[in-house]
């Protein structure tokens, strides 16, 4: 599953290779969505050439990094929690320095450095080539604060150290930013508008790990639909670019085939798509390449015009469920996932109907659902009332998810008796004798380990299914191999 925040990695303190020359040890854990964990690879490679090498004790640390994530209140909770643990063993430890990176660091910099003073330095998404210099700041004894936005910066330059990395699967950062003002979001206000990422160091970086023997790779962004290079800077001066640049400007479909013709054999995925900037030609592509998978996540976040709007969400029912149907006669076998809010400010239980009937017309493939929870800064939290009782959010959020799991469980059962490509990420979480991997439609399929590795690709027979897994036997190595 392509998990918008996967749960199981939350608070994962990472490690990397340690240098001859490394003096200083970097403690860093990441929360949220999959690209802060891209991001703490750019710090962690940021830093290995300042001297740092990293660690998995607190204790031994130097200087103690946490990547932090405020979409929602559950995660500011663990991180401020975190930090109290992280100055519990500062004081024992007077010389290690602890930093806020992220989406929290600019909306409560004040608050962690001044008022509360429980961090010594704070970093915002875009000033992480800066580390070094606040870095020097701490060391002289004064805290450190840089959570400038940039129109420019995308790290396309920095190659990221693989973090915690099953060897097998990257994540490379196409895009920054997002400027689709959803009401209840506080993207645009952390990470700034969006700009794009050259496509040449893109090639190079996937060329590279395919290289060093991944095989597959996840394009990724807040918004990787509305891909543009123009030559840099924001999307949105692409109305004053010269006829030239627009003339040679790359969108995301033109990328797309760019990366599936440069390695043929490199297993591709993206996300997030969002519905009101998906094209047909990106759907198109995905269907042309047999190394793109067949799987759009694609979140609709309410099947409610009302709430669509009141969200600032850019298509209507009507338009998205015309996407999915277009989607489904360019890919027949395209699976399709979804991202849902539900207990929005004024929702009715009309609009929690409209939610239900909609996902009843799609039957998605997977889901990841969530009850509001409103965030400081953005437009909801300044204009609408939170005006949905916490009881009726919990009920309506039991009844999405437990009419996804039936949709899930039947389209789980649509996989019997096929016999699907999968690529080997790991052994299961269940027995080390079973293989864990994901086929083309990101379904995830146990099977016997046999004589098979990780990283092969494997022809398997589905036999068996649960609503999250398919189980099956091994009949061989495919041409992928």
């Amino acid at each position: 599953m392509e998990k918008t925040i996967d749960e199981s990695v939350q608070g994962t303190a990472i490690t990397i290779a340690e240098k001859e020359n490394s003096t200083r040890k970097l403690y860093i854990e990441s929360y949220g969505c999959a690209m802060n964990f891209s991001d703490s690879e750019i710090v962690a490679s940021i830093l290995a050439n300042e001297g740092f090498s990293t660690t998995q004790d607190l204790e031994d640390a130097d200087l103690v990094l946490v990547n932090t994530c405020s979409i929602r209140e559950k995660a500011e909770l663990t991180i401020r929690k975190r930090l109290e643990k992280f100055n519990a063993v500062k004081r024992h430890r007077p010389h290690m320095k602890v930093g806020v990176l992220g989406c929290m660091a600019e909306r409560l910099k004040t608050k962690l450095l001044e008022e509360e003073k429980i961090v010594d330095m704070v970093v915002g998404p875009d000033a992480y080539k800066d580390l070094p210099n606040l870095i020097q700041e701490v060391d002289d004894g004064r805290n450190a604060v840089n959570v400038i936005l940039s129109k420019e910066e995308t790290y396309g330059d920095i190659s990221p150290v693989r973090l915690n990395t099953n060897g097998v699967t990257a994540f490379v950062s196409i895009t920054r930013g997002c400027d689709n003002m959803c009401t209840f979001c506080v993207v645009p206000f952390t990470r700034g508008r969006e700009r794009s990422r050259d496509p040449q160091s893109i090639l190079e970086e996937v060329n590279d790990l395919a290289s060093k023997g991944f095989k597959e790779i996840t394009l990724l962004g807040q918004n990787v639909d509305s891909y543009l290079w123009y030559g840099g800077g924001l999307k949105k001066g692409f109305e004053k670019a010269t006829e030239m640049q627009k003339a040679t400007a790359v969108n995301f479909s033109n990328l797309l085939e760019l990366v599936a013709l440069a390695q043929p054999k490199l297993r591709i995925r993206f996300s997030t798509s969002n519905p009101q900037d998906m094209t047909l030609d990106v759907v198109r592509i995905v269907a042309k390449y047999q190394n793109i998978c067949n799987y759009i996540h694609l979140p609709v976040q309410s099947g409610s015009n009302r709430i669509l709007k009141e969200m600032n969400r850019l298509h209507t029912r009507e338009e998205y469920l015309e996407l999915v149907k277009n989607i489904k006669e360019i890919i027949p076998d395209c699976t399709i996932s979804q991202d849902m809010i539900t207990g929005f400010p004024s929702e009715t239980e009309e609009d929690h109907q409209d939610t239900l009937s909609l996902m009843k017309e799609i039957q998605y493939d997977y889901g990841y659902m969530y009850a509001y929870s409103e965030r400081p800064g953005t437009a909801a939290a300044r204009n609408m009332v939170d005006d949905v009782p916490q009881e009726v959010k919990n009920r309506r959020l039991t009844e999405i998810i437990a009419l996804q799991r039936e949709h899930s469980h039947i389209r789980s059962k649509q996989q019997l008796g096929k016999t699907v490509e999968v690529l080997i990420e790991g052994s299961s979480k269940k027995s080390d004798l079973d293989w864990m991997g994901r086929n083309s439609q990101s379904f995830v399929v146990v099977f016997p380990k046999e004589n098979y590795k990780k990283g092969d690709f494997v022809k398997v027979e589905i036999t068996d299914c649960t609503s999250g897994t398919l189980i099956g036997r091994p009949v061989g190595y495919s041409n992928n191999n």
